[in-house]
């Protein structure tokens, strides 16, 4: 469905598609508005390929999506490669470096999956299977927020060990330089061969950023207190509009008023 599509609707998850307690109610039935016009809905997210196929499910999705921060794409539609677009560096390395730049910082950058299943609940509030699923990573790794004075001197090593660091609302996350959501956009339409795409992106804190730099129209969630202020500064230069709602009835309805101008048809 991607090539025979004028617009793609490209979006986050967590705290866009749907709030922190992972209720996607609010968003399905304008998803199956999309889906009776052909227009895809293709998931962007820093979520893991095993937690985005039960969201998939839910959705009733059939378009291919991007996981780990743009880190992978994944989908049965493409074929050619089996399935797979990996843009990422391995986990293992991932973690050797986040490793070495705790060493040069002298903090110790905590990942991710190194939380014990009480700690992880507490920052994700999944349980259960729900947090092996996140913890099934490959590409990318997402750690503990570290103290702000510390990002500048994160950043120097970041370029030392050719790394990117996104910030998110809850954690950050290391990818390689050539993995983000941004290219992982990119990366997909070139494998798709489509030149004259209109990209509707959606998403709602900083880790966001390339997924909107990326998009032709750009679309800010705000959270239940509010927009991510970091992500609104950063995107300053830049046309976008501000959902009035948030989470999935920001998104619902951004993406009905699309459709009602008939701008999607």
């Amino acid at each position: 469905m991607i090539e025979n599509s004028s617009f793609w609707v490209i979006s986050d998850v967590d705290g866009t598609l749907m709030d922190h307690s992972y209720d996607l109610t609010p968003a399905k039935e304008t998803i199956k508005t999309l889906q009776k016009l052909s227009i895809p809905v293709i998931l962007c997210t820093s979520k893991t390929a095993s937690e985005v196929k039960v969201i998939r499910e839910e959705l009733n999705l059939t378009d291919p999506y991007i996981v780990e921060n743009g880190a992978a794409i994944y989908g049965e539609s493409l074929k050619d490669v089996n399935g797979e677009i990996i843009l990422g560096e391995k986990y293992e390395i991932l973690e050797e470096i986040l490793n070495f730049i705790s060493k040069e910082i002298d903090y110790k950058l905590i990942p991710l999956n190194n939380l014990n299943n009480q700690e992880a609940t507490q920052l994700t509030g999944l349980e259960g299977n729900s947090l092996n699923l996140m913890r099934d990573r490959h590409w990318s790794m997402p750690f503990l927020n570290p103290p702000s004075f510390l990002e500048k001197k994160i950043n120097i090593c970041c370029k030392k060990f050719k790394v990117d660091i996104f910030k998110g609302n809850r954690m950050s996350h290391l990818l390689s330089i050539n993995s983000n959501k941004g290219i992982a956009i990119n990366a997909l339409k070139k494998y798709s061969n489509i030149q004259n795409i209109q990209i509707i992106g959606l998403g709602d804190s900083p880790n966001d950023l390339p997924l909107l730099l990326n998009s032709d129209i750009k679309i800010v969630i705000p959270g239940k207190d509010g927009p991510n202020l970091h992500l609104l500064d950063q995107l300053k230069d830049s046309e976008f509009t501000l959902a009035t709602e948030p989470n999935g009835y920001g998104w619902k309805s951004e993406i009905n008023k699309l459709i009602n101008n008939l701008e999607l048809i």
